[in-house]
């Protein structure tokens, strides 16, 4: 099942035009236009997000800054950087941050949605660990 995708861009353009294409691939796309709404869909929970891909120069609130954020409320759901201004600096803070990788605007659909279906994949994994640790739990506390 394709991901359920949250894009966060300042650049309405872009926005729009990315949901448009990757909803004609199958995909859940919900949109934000910075870092606040980004983090008010997540937290609603009408959607459950697998992915946000998250452009780093907004202003207001920056992607490195909605990320921290993100991954604080939400850990499970995995972050791809966007960015035009790509700098060593705002990668490794990303990265530290709990990003799960980065691409350069403009990007190619191809791409982007390899890396969304790799990081879908990353989120999956670590979901099924968890269920399996509950289960072992839960089959342990039977046998007491």
């Amino acid at each position: 099942m394709p991901a359920r995708v949250l894009l966060v861009d300042d650049e309405k353009g872009f926005v729009d035009t990315m949901a448009k294409r990757l909803e004609n691939r199958g995909y859940t796309v919900g949109v934000a236009y910075d870092g606040p709404q980004a983090l008010d869909a997540l937290d609603k929970g009408d959607i459950f997000f697998d992915v946000v891909v998250l452009d780093v120069k907004m202003p207001g609130m920056d992607g490195n800054e909605a990320l921290k954020r993100i991954k604080a409320a939400h850990p499970l759901v995995e972050v791809i950087m966007l960015t035009g201004h790509a700098t060593v600096e705002s990668a490794i803070e990303g990265m530290k941050s709990g990003a799960f990788d980065y691409l350069m605007k403009p990007c190619d659909l191809e791409s982007l949605t390899a890396k969304i279906g790799e990081a879908q994949g990353r989120k999956e994994a670590h979901e099924n660990k968890i269920l399996e640790a509950r289960a072992r739990h839960i089959v342990l506390r039977r046998g007491d």
